[in-house]
């Protein structure tokens, strides 16, 4: 029976990036993952492009651009091998998508640059409005990066049905550590987190075998990747909330390939492989990092909480549970940024950055879910 100080449990994007930088820091790390690395989830499904929000300057846009820039000059001087930068062109979706622009613009302190419609149809984009490109921006290799944050990290493909916490430490299967981290995605059956409001969006993507010489990763309704080693990556996160993934294999893409050939030219495309999972987001699109509300104790000491009390002492909390999920589709500009902001927090002490931490969202759930009874 081997112990560690900490297990994480999930092996995408998030998961890895947590235990990269607690290793960093010089603890030893177990990752469990009932897949494999990379292999389920939005990790799998992951265009994984790595670029700015846009927008009119929405704390959320705030946050991904902090990560964006954060982000991208960790996997150039850690990761480069496995990060394009591509740049990436983002395209208005239609005529008053494109009058926004304007507005956007004032908002972004991203390096970027616009592009005229002749420009863009000069690098083979097509029906196009005048659009922003970023170039520092650009797109992830999603299993080679998951893989290379592992190195030198134990783990295990392992399902995880079962686990319990006695005498400060962590059981799960035989492996042992005294904290724990659940970077499940959407999947969630060991605690009560409803209070994060996690919720799951079926992602698909398909890669296709081209000769087309798009130098360039463009973002529309969807997401087309330049051309790297003969395959453009085609892929959108739409389905919310099913159950189950029923939008594998070819058929589901034509609508995705439909949208594509109306801004390439995909004449010469041929699928080679097809790719879904649930990305997880939470209630508010903001991240969740830090540690977890013991929600039954809570309730059980604060009963009035449910009647729009205040919370006057400091939360109760599960013993050495924590949690890093809620990234949404943009789990790869996320997750070293979070995974380093737990790390500071777990070894360190450093406080979680408020837009993130999942405190933010548990008296809004006291006080209005329907699945608390009154």
């Amino acid at each position: 029976m081997k112990y560690y100080d900490i297990i994480v449990v999930g092996a995408g994007i998030v998961g890895c990036s947590s235990a990269y930088f607690l290793k960093e820091k010089g603890l030893r790390v177990l990752v469990l993952d009932r897949d494999g690395i990379a292999k389920s989830g939005g990790s799998a499904a992951a265009g994984a492009f790595v670029s700015p929000k846009i927008g009119k300057g929405s704390s959320l846009q705030s946050l991904t651009n902090e990560a964006f820039e954060f982000s991208k000059e960790f996997y150039l001087k850690n990761f480069p091998e496995h990060f394009k930068q591509t740049g990436v062109i983002r395209i208005p979706k239609d005529e008053d998508d494109a009058k926004q622009f304007f507005e956007y613009e004032k908002y972004d302190a991203s390096k970027r640059e616009w592009l005229r419609e002749e420009k863009l149809k000069n690098l083979g984009i097509k029906k196009s409005k005048d659009s922003f490109l970023f170039d520092e921006a650009g797109v992830c290799d999603a299993p080679e990066m998951c893989e290379a944050f592992l190195e030198g990290i134990d783990y295990v493909q392992y399902e995880v049905k079962s686990l319990s916490y006695e005498d400060e430490v962590w059981n799960i299967g035989g492996y042992n550590a005294s904290k724990l981290i659940l970077a499940t995605g959407y999947e969630n059956k060991f605690f009560d987190m409803r209070y994060m409001g996690v919720k799951g969006t079926w992602g698909r993507r398909g890669d296709y075998e081209t000769k087309l010489d798009l130098v360039v990763s463009i973002h529309k309704k969807i997401s087309v990747s330049a051309n790297l080693e003969g395959i453009i990556k085609v892929g959108a996160t739409h389905e919310k909330e099913v159950n189950s993934c029923v939008l594998c294999g070819a058929e589901p893409l034509k609508g995705l390939f439909s949208i594509a050939s109306e801004m390439v030219d995909t004449s010469d495309f041929k699928l080679k492989k097809t790719f879904s999972g649930m990305r997880a987001g939470s209630k508010d699109y903001f991240p969740l990092v830090g540690s977890v509300i013991d929600v039954a104790e809570m309730l059980e000491k604060n009963p009035k909480l449910l009647r729009g009390a205040k919370l006057t002492a400091k939360p109760i909390r599960m013993e050495n549970l924590y949690v890093c999920n809620g990234v949404g589709g943009r789990g790869f500009v996320f997750a070293p940024f979070i995974g380093k902001m737990l790390a500071d927090n777990i070894v360190d002490g450093k406080e979680i950055d408020e837009r993130v931490n999942p405190d933010r969202l548990f008296l809004k759930w006291c006080r209005r879910s329907p699945d608390l009874e009154r």
